[in-house]
């Protein structure tokens, strides 16, 4: 194999039609779909040897930790960084992730994950603390279980891979089980567990989920999402009997 077949999906701006560009790209082993966009922003000419502008998309980490390098690949939503050449079939497709508003070509905009930790008050409380000392230690087996929760660096890939996330649907996605739950464990972050599943359980919450499990399948962490979703349907079904009856 001397070139690399891409069908890249591109899009002027959030406002205009999407339509497809293909490149030939000179191919070298165990390259990834990062390096084949640095070849096209460096040699901006298409199949047809017509310059154009080069492709926009985003990187930083390039080791599979920022996340802002998600896309669908030949329909499989993952990390551009993380992704060789010769592990996938050819041509290759790549396309921006439509569960996201698309900036530009493979550029989308993920505030939206962000602002969904806000509803459910995703944080450890710890400002004025400092005096309090350093707080009840967490047992091993939490900290560990806490530590695989801990991994997700919002990417972005479970939400596509949801069908309960779409513009019919207020669900909040995936992503938010564990987090809930990594919150609810900690030792300070427990004191407002009972807040943090109340806002969970209100539109676009825990019912929103389907328990299809695609989330598991395409998280590149895995990341114990099915585990986490039992765990905090649990957590407010006590907290929904909590708030009927009392707390006592």
């Amino acid at each position: 194999m001397d070139k690399i077949h891409l069908i890249i999906e591109r899009q002027e701006d959030p406002d205009s039609k999407p339509y497809d560009e293909e490149f030939m790209v000179p191919y070298s082993p165990n390259m990834n779909i990062i390096s084949a966009l640095m070849y096209i922003q460096q040699n901006p000419v298409n199949k047809d040897g017509e310059s154009i502008f080069p492709v926009q998309w985003e990187m930083s980490c390039l080791e599979e930790v920022c996340g802002i390098c998600s896309m669908l690949i030949n329909g499989v939503p993952r990390q551009a960084c993380s992704t060789l050449v010769d592990k996938i079939e050819h041509p290759i497709r790549l396309k921006p992730m439509r569960t996201f508003p698309v900036v530009r070509d493979l550029i989308i905009d993920r505030e939206g994950m962000f602002d969904s930790l806000k509803k459910v008050k995703a944080w450890i409380p710890i400002d004025g603390t400092y005096d309090l000392g350093p707080g009840p230690r967490m047992s091993e087996n939490k900290r560990v279980m806490a530590y695989e929760l801990s991994k997700c660096f919002t990417c972005g890939v479970c939400l596509e891979a949801c069908p309960n996330v779409n513009d019919k649907s207020e669900f909040l996605g995936p992503f938010v089980f564990p987090q809930v739950r990594l919150k609810n464990a900690h030792p300070t972050g427990e004191m407002n567990k009972d807040e943090r599943v109340e806002s969970f359980m209100d539109d676009g919450g825990l019912q929103g989920c389907g328990n299809s499990q695609n989330c598991v399948q395409v998280c590149p962490k895995g990341i114990p999402i099915t585990t986490s979703i039992g765990a905090v349907n649990r957590e407010a079904t006590v907290q929904s009997f909590k708030s009927f009856f009392g707390a006592d």
